[in-house]
């Protein structure tokens, strides 16, 4: 996995070649009009990540904030990670039922839809599974799968 050591997605973006800056802008501005409220935007081990705040949700298993998702550029394409979608079974058949409906080739692993371009993917399903889990749904699932009370 390629890394940045950007540390802000400004910077991030800055130091991508032009047409790899292009397809993760375009992915980042569906996200970002997407993305319920009480998440926020980051630069999180080297990928933009759209993240609980610590400030909301600290007691995390490595301290870090958790991500509902990454977007990176690696060497041979660039990765969506949807940790949404890999949380909840219903919504990983909703996203690729959508995804297949747009008529595309979803190239995905469990958490991870890989693409060359942002043509490549359905980028309605892309905001849709972005849109389709708040914070609150977001902690009950993570706190369920650690058998462990969300707080607030």
């Amino acid at each position: 996995m390629v890394t940045s050591k950007a540390a802000t997605v400004p910077e991030y973006l800055a130091s991508l070649a032009p047409e790899r800056r292009d397809a993760i802008a375009r992915v980042r501005q569906v996200v970002n009009e997407h993305l319920p409220e009480g998440f926020e935007e980051t630069m999180q081990y080297g990928m933009i990540s759209w993240v609980v705040p610590l400030s909301r949700f600290p007691d995390t298993y490595n301290g870090q904030a958790l991500a509902i998702a990454s977007l990176a550029s690696q060497k041979a394409h660039a990765s969506l990670y949807l940790m949404g979608v890999y949380a909840d079974a219903r919504a990983r058949t909703g996203f690729e039922r959508a995804f297949h409906a747009a008529g595309k080739k979803l190239d995905m692993g469990k958490s991870c839809v890989r693409f060359r371009s942002a043509d490549d993917l359905a980028l309605d399903a892309v905001g849709q599974a972005i849109a389709g889990i708040s914070v609150d749904d977001f902690l009950a699932s993570y706190s369920a799968a650690k058998g462990t009370k969300k707080t607030r």
